[in-house]
């Protein structure tokens, strides 16, 4: 019933649209008037007073169409990673790719065209089905943005689905939390050549501590990096003052609060052994650790409605459906600690954040038809 060549359409349309985070008002528009075709209510909240973006979350809710059943709610985002400036999508071989150097924008635009073809099959076939409601956020590519200051009470649905994956018929039922840890190191600054002993180095400060910390992959549950470097002046001065910019993920509060512990331990160990005396004083770099909780760790149980019903949907479609795990955080992770049940479905679109993203129409077409098939089954 999917309609590969409309579907490739709407796809090539929304990946012409530039849609960095906070500059989604374009595509805002465009979203507003194709989903009202489709007959839904279109509405925003009111997160750009908060984001200050050019536009809010958006909500649709289609009514339901001859099955009185609760809502069923798809989870989007409308925004892509830079550069993404003049976004040509190239059709060959029934594969897209980006014409020039930018990204594609598959993530997430396959999944919102892919939810699009769903809602218009279930139209004009006149397929009964219960109430939908669609959430597409902004600025989820630089922290889940739109989704933390989402406003849920504009929703019903208990339960539904974030298409935002790598991938074909897979699910994705868990993905770790994240604290975000910004660390300041202040030392002393001096002459490099005149007199380097009144000095007390930050950099070297990091770079004990760094040495001496656990990166990378920790165990199965629990990662963690330190990503970003920026301090000292000039080759010949003692350098004062370093901040570093880093992560911990965890499925297992427990250990992401562990292994934040480590790296504060790791700051200020190295901090201890920088002691020194400098006229008559005993001198130690300052640490200022601070971390905050970026999102939520999610995780929904294999017996859940949500997961056993696109179980059965795929099974209608005589497609295994693989459960897997993640490691990455996604608008589901907000919408899980509000207490809905949201998994990850895959969207077909690989080699994302990188100008070599693809995706094809075939796979497309695939997860259009796993909709259908769940919108077919909610009740």
């Amino acid at each position: 019933m999917i309609n590969p060549n409309r579907l490739a359409e709407e796809f090539a349309a929304l990946a012409s649209i530039s849609s960095p985070p906070l500059r989604e008002g374009e595509i805002a528009a465009y979203l507003e008037t194709r989903l009202r075709q489709l007959g839904a209510d279109v509405r925003f909240d009111q997160s750009s007073h908060v984001t200050s973006g050019e536009v809010s979350n958006l909500v649709a809710r289609f009514p339901a169409a001859g099955l009185d059943v609760p809502p069923l709610l798809f989870s989007l985002h409308m925004d892509t990673v830079e550069p993404c400036e003049g976004v040509v999508p190239l059709l060959q071989d029934g594969v897209f790719t980006s014409a020039g150097e930018t990204i594609l924008g598959a993530d997430d635009k396959a999944g919102i065209a892919e939810v699009i073809e769903a809602l218009e099959v279930m139209r004009e076939q006149q397929i009964p089905r219960g109430p939908i409601e669609v959430v597409v956020t902004v600025a989820e590519e630089i922290g889940l943005v739109g989704a933390k200051s989402f406003d849920f009470s504009l929703i019903e649905a208990r339960y539904g689905y974030a298409l935002d994956t790598t991938g074909v018929d897979c699910m994705v039922l868990r993905a770790p939390g994240a604290n975000r840890i910004n660390v300041e190191v202040t030392g002393r600054e001096a002459h490099a050549g005149v007199a380097p002993e009144l000095g007390v180095s930050a950099i070297q400060t990091v770079g004990r501590a760094l040495a001496r910390m656990r990166l990378g992959r920790i165990d199965a549950e629990t990662t963690a990096n330190m990503g970003r470097i920026e301090g000292g002046v000039a080759c010949n001065i003692i350098p004062r003052s370093v901040r570093v910019e880093g992560e911990a993920r965890s499925h297992d509060p427990d250990r992401l609060q562990e292994q934040t512990t480590h790296m504060q331990t790791c700051f200020e160990e190295a901090a201890d052994s920088m002691v020194c005396e400098i006229e008559g004083r005993l001198c130690r770099p300052e640490v200022h650790f601070e971390v905050r909780p970026d999102y939520p760790q999610m995780s929904v149980a294999e017996s859940a409605k949500v997961v056993q019903l696109a179980l059965d949907a795929s099974a209608e479609l005589d497609r295994p459906m693989e459960l897997q795990t993640g490691g990455g955080g996604s608008d589901a992770n907000m919408f899980n600690a509000q207490g809905l049940d949201v998994v990850i479905l895959g969207t077909g679109m690989t080699d994302v954040h990188t100008t070599q993203e693809r995706v094809s129409v075939a796979d497309m077409t695939r997860v259009a038809e796993l909709l259908v098939a769940i919108m077919r089954r909610a009740c």
